[in-house]
């Protein structure tokens, strides 16, 4: 019964994180594949192949993308954009987009640097990724902060604290290697020390 059990168990170790991979791989081809191809599908009918819409896609975002670049159609497209900033409650959802999406691909990325802090008052520390290091144009008093994400275990909510540049140390971890450690609670770090071992 003990081996039955075991064997069950190295089956749930190994087969559920394949499946699970295999499962949100799926699910993002088709919202992505959906996003182009529920247009395209009435047009080509019999003749759509699953892809092409995700294909489709990449080209117009691709194009738009080198269209942004050019003078006419790059000032119309900041024209677009200055307009979306000024519209209530639009401009809040519109900056809050455009400000993440540019974090992560823009040139100057967000959560690039990992940050060690102590939490007031205790000797416990926490590990955190650098969002923004310019706070005085937030709020001038805020000059010699820095801000500071730090993402809850399991999930993908967090914390933003702005901390005195002084109290934050930067180590020298990878930012993959952080959030991997972070959401599982330290226990990929465990794990790596085992098979080190």
């Amino acid at each position: 019964m003990k081996s039955i059990l075991k064997s069950f168990i190295n089956g749930i170790l190994t087969i559920v994180p394949i499946i699970l991979v295999i499962y949100v791989i799926y699910k993002t081809f088709i919202f992505l594949d959906g996003l182009l191809g529920n247009t395209l599908k009435p047009y080509l009918k019999e003749d759509y192949i699953p892809g092409i819409g995700l294909l489709s896609t990449i080209i117009l975002i691709t194009l738009l993308g080198w269209l942004s670049t050019k003078y006419i159609t790059g000032k119309i497209i900041k024209i677009i954009d200055r307009l979306l900033e000024k519209i209530p409650v639009v401009k809040t959802i519109y900056s809050v987009i455009k400000d993440t999406i540019q974090s992560f691909l823009g040139e100057k990325k967000s959560f690039s640097k990992v940050a060690l802090v102590t939490i007031p008052g205790t000797e416990m520390r926490s590990i955190g990724f650098i969002t923004s290091e310019q706070l005085e144009d937030f709020y001038s008093p805020l000059k010699d902060h820095i801000a500071v994400y730090i993402p809850q275990t399991f999930q993908v909510a967090g914390f933003t604290f702005l901390i005195p540049k002084e109290q934050v140390e930067i180590i020298n971890i990878k930012p993959e290697e952080a959030m991997k450690f972070i959401l599982s609670g330290g226990m990929t770090s465990t794990v790596k020390q085992k098979e080190a071992e």
